[in-house]
């Protein structure tokens, strides 16, 4: 019971946009459930709730631009909890009567939750169309998933994106979708905003298809759903909003970092690592494994990166307005490259808890939803420490600005076979450059230096991991 408000999804983000209730009046929610998509400069995010109750009243229509922590909709208590009625009252006692009791037939199928209609609108159906097998004729995810596995017998479009194209003239009937089961998304008609030579109202009877996602080979580079590509053949007006778009982020991202050059007095350190041992037992790993859950080194560099930040908690957390505030987890945050300009910063949560394998996975899972512009407000919730891997674009030294309110940046360059000499003995390596940077108010140099020996020992035992 409480507020709905628009919620912070970095520290650089000062309003968003309601850009989709996935709620409506008299609905019932708890903890977790998503119940909104906000667009903010950088992405559109899934926004869950952390309150339970009745959506009591809606305060903002979509499309609405909002500051944050402006309540966007009100929850009462009126169907909070399992069980509850919306209204109850002092049940009379029965009385018997002799008339049979009324068939089941007659009973209502109860409504389905706002995760069934959630996962109804990724897959793009119609909730209301489809025969439930569960009690009382209730829908479950069993009869979605099957309702999804079946031909369309009609186009399937989401909500938002039915929306842009009436906006902006688009026949959905050329359009070919992206998502589950081939249903059109907001994505797809913008891309065939941007990917169309003629004005949208022009474009009846032309097949406009969106280009096919590219390929991330990397924990970078990863395009957001919502960005449209720019350049030769694309409409001014298309372009306009692309270039406005990616002013826009910049925007953002310069005065967050501007923040961070004048506030934090930023020192760095870097330290040569050798990581013979590591991929020696990476490639032994992989043989183990299936080609889509094979591991590479940057999930070796991100486990070791997290379990140092727990090892060494100084480093791990945020400055406030009473100095250093140590974090309750190591919510490691990754700098995601997008591709027309712009960074993006999801967190893995927990990662000091996680094996290489899992890190691995989650890495894959927050860049493919991170791609979809599917990541959650959680997901973007400012990390406890940010690493920054640049090592598969050819960089082999990062030296990186903090992301405030942290007070320490991690990056990682490239791996590269180089005369190393151990024990004595000069040989060829593979190589990685570790770098630090660091808050002075919070710490110093050699806190800083505990650290990064911290992720060189961790390294060099990777079966620990």
């Amino acid at each position: 019971m409480g507020d709905f408000c628009m919620p912070s999804l970095g520290a650089d983000m000062d309003e968003g946009i309601l850009v989709e209730w996935l709620v409506k009046v008299g609905d019932s929610v708890h903890r977790g459930d998503i119940v909104a998509v906000v667009e903010t400069p950088k992405s559109a995010v899934e926004v869950e709730t952390f309150e339970e109750g009745t959506v009591e009243e809606i305060l903002v229509e979509e499309g609405q631009t909002v500051p944050v922590g402006e309540v966007l909709a009100v929850l009462g208590n009126g169907r909070s909890g399992p069980g509850k009625a919306p209204h109850p009252e002092p049940v009379p006692e029965p009385v018997p009567v002799p008339e049979p009791v009324p068939e089941r037939a007659h009973v209502p199928a109860p409504a389905p939750s706002p995760v069934l209609r959630h996962r109804a609108r990724e897959l793009g159906l119609d909730i209301a169309r489809i025969a439930g097998t569960g009690p009382d004729g209730a829908v479950t995810r069993d009869d979605l998933e099957r309702a999804a596995a079946r031909p369309p017998a009609r186009q399937r479009v989401s909500p938002l994106a039915r929306r842009l194209a009436a906006e902006q003239g688009i026949d959905l009937g050329v359009l070919s979708g992206t998502g589950a089961g081939g249903s059109v998304r907001a994505a797809d008609v913008r891309a065939a905003m941007a990917a169309s030579t003629t004005p949208p109202a022009a474009g009846v009877g032309q097949t406009l298809r969106p280009p096919p996602p590219a390929e991330v080979p990397t924990v970078v580079q990863v395009p957001a759903a919502a960005e449209a590509p720019t350049g030769a053949g694309v409409p001014a007006a298309a372009s306009d909003g692309g270039r406005a778009r990616a002013l826009d982020m910049r925007a953002a991202i310069a005065a967050l970092m501007s923040r961070s050059n004048q506030e934090i007095p930023h020192y760095y350190l870097s330290s040569t690592i050798d990581l013979l041992a590591a991929l020696a037992w990476m490639r032994e790993r992989n043989r183990e494994l299936d080609v889509s859950d094979r591991l590479v080194p940057a999930a070796l560099m991100f486990a070791a990166a997290a379990r140092a930040a727990r090892q060494v908690p100084e480093l791990n957390g945020h400055w406030g307005d009473d100095g250093f505030e140590p974090a309750a987890e190591v919510r490691l945050g990754f700098i995601v490259s997008l591709r027309g300009g712009g960074l993006l910063v999801p967190a893995i949560a927990e990662a000091d808890t996680l094996s290489v394998v899992e890190m691995m996975a989650a890495i894959r899972d927050l860049t493919r939803r991170a791609r979809k512009g599917r990541l959650r407000g959680s997901e973007l919730a400012v990390p406890s420490i940010t690493l920054s891997n640049l090592g598969e674009q050819g960089v082999e030294s990062v030296q990186g600005v903090i992301y405030p309110p942290q007070v320490a940046l991690v990056g990682f360059g490239t791996v590269v076979e180089r005369p190393w000499a151990v024990d004595g003995l000069l040989g060829v390596r593979p190589l990685v450059t570790a770098t630090l940077a660091g808050d002075h108010r919070a710490t110093d140099g050699a806190t800083g230096a505990r650290f990064l020996k911290s992720v060189d020992t961790l390294l060099q035992k990777p079966e620990e991991l």
